[in-house]
């Protein structure tokens, strides 16, 4: 798998990456994860999980991994791996985010399995935290899932702490959520203090079901940022397993290339012109390397035409989104 530039951020990644949010902690909403996961999912049982699916992503040429303080242990299991790999720092380039905190006490079942704050409290901590547990490795430092009502696009003291991070060799970036993504990412892209942006790259839900933010992450490579694809099989219901109606031309065109319906929404992502590393969020050896098969997939004009249509109303899938159940 070739690398590439990150944008103008000097950093490099792959066309795919590896996002660990849902091998990082025992609940998540991906479906599929009774099948996929089973019952056993003790500390010990995912961090041995998290070291093979890991494996499997650098094994298949996978240099870009991806995690957040919020996804239980995946800062830790992600720094152990590397440990036992013999990775030299600058070897892989390696994500992380702040701004959300784990407190589902290691439960599938939990009422509330993390908290939101994007306070300057909340930054100081857990940039700490990460440094603390991924040192030299972390490069890619991330708002997890800025929006406006949070207020930190505003926030003097948090946008300048941000700009010191940056100062000191962290690249900044921020992900988004939800049906504003693009509000969001146009008004990052505005962001000035003391004439310096911090931000230097955005992460976004962009998949065949929800493509709306395009035009706004268009925008923000044209502007030299890095541009990261996040939840490209849309929580699972992309993937062989899914029930989409959306499926079934995924599958006609999965048959026409003899590959698979994962590798062809993950390549529709990555056919994306503003696209620098769509991230793949497997927990099995075997989807990653499912997944990786969208590098070496090229798909034909006609193929992008059909897969467009298959596009929902945002709101209607932000809301179906919102009602899946951590499993």
């Amino acid at each position: 798998m070739q690398t590439r530039p990150l944008g103008s951020t000097g950093l490099t990644i792959t066309p795919l990456g590896l996002g660990l949010a849902a091998v990082g902690r025992p609940g998540y909403i991906t479906l599929g994860r009774e099948e996929d996961l089973g019952a056993d999912r003790t500390v010990s049982t995912l961090r041995r999980r998290a070291h093979e699916v890991l494996d499997a992503a650098y094994d298949s040429g996978v240099r870009y991994f991806d995690a957040a303080r919020s996804y239980g242990l995946a800062e830790e299991f992600l720094a152990s791996w590397l440990e036992d790999r013999s990775l030299r720092s600058g070897a892989v380039t390696v994500g992380s985010k702040w701004g959300y905190t784990y407190i589902g006490g290691w439960r599938v079942d939990a009422k509330v399995h993390e908290v939101k704050d994007h306070s300057l409290e909340a930054l100081l901590r857990q940039a700490s935290e990460s440094r603390a547990v991924l040192g030299q490795h972390l490069n890619l430092y991330q708002v997890h899932s800025a929006t406006l009502e949070s207020g930190i696009l505003d926030d003097r003291a948090v946008l300048s702490e941000l700009t010191r991070l940056g100062q000191e060799g962290l690249t900044i970036g921020l992900s988004l959520s939800g049906p504003d993504q693009a509000l969001v990412a146009r008004r990052a892209l505005a962001v000035e203090v003391d004439g310096l942006n911090p931000f230097s790259s955005v992460q976004a839900t962009w998949n065949l079901l929800e493509t709306s933010v395009g035009p706004a992450l268009a925008e923000a490579h044209e502007a030299g940022w890095g541009v990261l694809v996040k939840e490209a099989l849309a929580n699972g219901r992309l993937a062989p397993r899914g029930a989409d109606p959306a499926l079934s031309t995924l599958r006609e065109v999965a048959e026409a290339h003899g590959s698979t319906v994962d590798a062809v929404a993950i390549a529709a992502a990555m056919a994306q012109p503003w696209a620098d590393v769509v991230l793949s969020g497997a927990v099995t050896a075997a989807q990653v390397q499912s997944n990786a098969a969208a590098a070496a997939l090229t798909l034909s004009d006609e193929d992008v035409a059909r897969l467009a249509k298959l596009t929902h109303n945002p709101l209607q899938y932000w809301r179906e989104r919102g009602e899946m159940r951590w499993t």
